[in-house]
């Protein structure tokens, strides 16, 4: 634009002109630059829209210093091809030579492959003006209520035929700047590591290996930070140009036409992303019949996806949508929610067939993850989805939260009565910690980092209907300091004492598999030491209470004792005096007293033959039952030795009292052993 320094208002605009076309050159270079932080991105996107708001005045507006342009005409480009403001005498001819004018700059791109985007901003700015003109000029003539006769309805008509070219150009150059310019989806901010080999066992909750049971129930790490990030889905640089295209496209009563061409595009985008965080679309029967091995790593890789997708992708789109149509605008919420309803449904879809079943125990973790992860997103979905046209989304995610709520519930009471129905036929070897024992105490302690959630989840359960035990004494401290009130006791904790109880009394019957009686005792002294200390070293400790520690402690040290008097009482009554003296006299009968010896070594050498395969794996137990039995046994064969020294002599003597004590040392270790009748000469 030519303009004179002698006239000074001039001057000033050509200034204004030449400091936004630099702006805008600037934001233009900027854009595509890779290295830019995405706080720097964002500003720049900004700067262009508030560019795009700002036009270039026209040589008529140049004169007319500042009035303002209608809604449509807020884009680059040149000036008005006709002005509301022109006098009327202008008349016909003026009308004509206008919009033939506009005719001839619309026209001209029909005969034009080219993307005219591609082909710079002068070119762009030219069109939309042209586009714009062609709707100002419709409505000036609309305004003057035509007759089907008069010359100006025929250019009337002519300029609807021009503007419904235009809009059908806008809408195409539209849809191709949202596809040229999708900005690749790459979270590179975020990994995921599929790990299958840690799968449990679908069919048998004993079935795991003793050492691989904490590892199989460990849990995932699942961050709860919030992970939101906008990125841009398209190249920032055009983002002002879809909203001029967009503002015109609306203006022109071209709404659904712009609305249809986004949402397509974006909705293809978005399968991308599913694609990219390999979500693939499996139907509810697809996943009942998926091995749990594969569904495993299935669940772990939704729970994973599902937050990138909402807190990051979805976030992302919207703040497209808002971007292009406006922030809050109806039109930009409909396209928001027509472009990814369809994309969230699909992840919901998985997790409503995680919600049908089965309902083993194995799969309650994951189904835990599941839940807890939607239920922090429900504030994001909420507000994503705030208007009235995104409510039947909203409800859907509602609707499945309940659902795996439920699944959680009742998936929780089938682990319960798997425990009360799982039924050995043979005794478990050695008498050591059974599988189900450590099984049971490991996945309790796994389901306490889900406290809050489990104890939102069953307080809808009947309390009446848990079977309550002595264990189960309301009102610890610890009871009382989570619940907030005195003598209230968790959902969660009465159902996991009643867990307890119920394992204790499956031991109990998996005892009475064990012919000798000393064997139960060890057995039941065992599982329940580990019990406690399971209890007692976790957050279970806060469940459970210290009064229901001290009640496993004194059941499990009756164990003890029962065991000490099953094996070593009729050992140790061999070394009384009654019954060894001559009849009528206070001597001692040697013959006697030999053979008290003899029937003492043999159940000595018997009991060691058995109990060095028994096993006590808890080393401090071990130790403990030994020093018990020592004090006991040793003690009183040094004390029966002593006392009749006199009358037996060193080939009588199978084995020293220290002798003894070293091999009470092999007990317990699960490795049998005999005794190899080291005879003293």
């Amino acid at each position: 634009m030519a303009v004179e320094e002698s006239e000074p208002v001039i001057g000033e605009l050509e200034r204004e002109e030449n400091l936004i076309a630099a702006v805008r050159h600037i934001v233009k270079a900027l854009g595509p630059n890779k290295t830019l932080t995405s706080d720097a991105k964002k500003i720049l996107a900004d700067l262009g829209t508030r560019l795009s708001s700002m036009s270039v005045p026209s040589e008529k507006e140049e004169g007319k210093q500042g009035q303002g342009k209608d809604d449509g005409d807020n884009c680059d480009g040149g000036g008005d091809l006709y002005d509301e403001d022109d006098d009327d005498d202008e008349g016909i001819s003026a009308i004509e030579e206008k919009l033939n004018v506009i005719q001839e700059k619309i026209m001209r791109w029909e005969e034009d492959q080219s993307m005219i985007w591609d082909l710079g901003p002068e070119e762009a700015s030219e069109y939309l003006n042209a586009a714009n003109e062609a709707r100002r000029l419709i409505e000036k003539l609309e305004s003057l209520n035509l007759k089907k006769e008069d010359q100006e309805y025929k250019f009337m008509q002519r300029a609807y035929s021009v503007l419904q070219t235009a809009m059908a150009r806008l809408e195409e150059e539209f849809r191709n700047l949202l596809i040229q310019n999708r900005q690749p989806f790459e979270p590179e901010y975020v990994s995921f590591r599929s790990s299958e080999e840690d799968a449990v066992d679908e069919n048998s909750i004993v079935s795991l290996g003793d050492e691989s049971v904490e590892e199989s129930l460990q849990r995932d790490s699942v961050s709860r930070a919030s992970e939101e990030h906008i990125i841009y889905l398209v190249h920032p640089a055009v983002i002002p140009d879809l909203r001029c295209i967009a503002n015109l496209l609306f203006a022109s009563n071209y709404v659904q036409e712009c609305s249809n061409a986004y949402i397509i595009v974006r909705r293809d985008a978005l399968d991308e992303c599913l694609f990219i965080l390999e979500m693939e679309r499996l139907s509810i029967e697809d996943v009942l019949k998926m091995e749990w091995g594969t569904l495993n790593s299935k669940i772990k890789r939704w729970i994973w996806a599902v937050k990138i997708f909402v807190r990051v992708y979805l976030a992302s789109e919207r703040w497209l949508s808002d971007q292009l149509f406006g922030e809050g605008e109806p039109v930009g919420l409909s396209c928001f929610v027509d472009a990814s309803k369809a994309s969230i449904l699909q992840l919901l879809n998985f997790g409503e067939a995680m919600s049908i079943g089965p309902h083993q125990p194995e799969k309650l973790f994951r189904v835990l993850d599941m839940y807890e992860v939607l239920q922090d997103l429900m504030p994001d979905i909420d507000a994503l989805y705030s208007d009235e046209v995104g409510s039947s989304v909203k409800i859907e995610c509602h609707e499945v939260l309940k659902r795996l709520g439920d699944c959680v519930r009742v998936t929780f009471l089938e682990f319960e009565n798997a425990i009360a129905t799982n039924v050995s036929s043979t005794p478990f070897v050695g008498g050591g910690i059974h599988p189900l024992t450590k099984y049971v105490m490991n996945y309790l302690r796994t389901l306490t980092d889900y406290s809050d959630i489990l104890n939102l989840l069953l307080k809808d359960q009947d309390e009446d209907a848990i079977s309550l035990s002595p264990d189960m004494s309301p009102g610890t401290e610890e009871d009382s300091r989570s619940q907030g009130s005195p003598g209230r006791v968790s959902s969660m904790a009465l159902h996991f004492r009643s867990i307890a109880s119920i394992l204790e009394s499956n031991l109990e019957e998996k005892s009475k598999l064990y012919k000798e009686v000393s064997l139960q005792h060890l057995f039941l002294m065992n599982n329940l030491h580990y019990m406690a200390e399971k209890v007692k070293g976790s957050e279970l400790r806060l469940i459970h209470g210290d009064e229901w520690i001290r009640k496993c402690n004194w059941k499990f040290q009756q164990h003890a004792m029962k065991y000490e008097r099953a094996s070593w009482s009729p050992i140790l009554n061999l070394l009384k005096d009654e019954g060894i003296h001559v009849p009528g006299t206070n001597s001692v009968s040697k013959s006697l007293l030999k053979e008290r010896l003899r029937s003492f070594y043999l159940g000595f050498e018997d009991v060691y033959r058995i109990q060095t395969a028994w096993i006590i794996p808890d080393i401090q137990l071990r130790e403990d039952l030994r020093i018990s039995i020592s004090l006991k046994v040793i003690q009183a064969y040094r004390t029966f030795v002593g006392r009749h020294n006199s009358h037996i002599s060193d080939k009588i003597i199978k084995y020293s009292a220290d002798d003894l004590e070293n091999y009470l040392l092999d007990f317990f270790e699960g490795s049998q052993k005999w005794l190899q009748n080291p005879h003293r000469r």
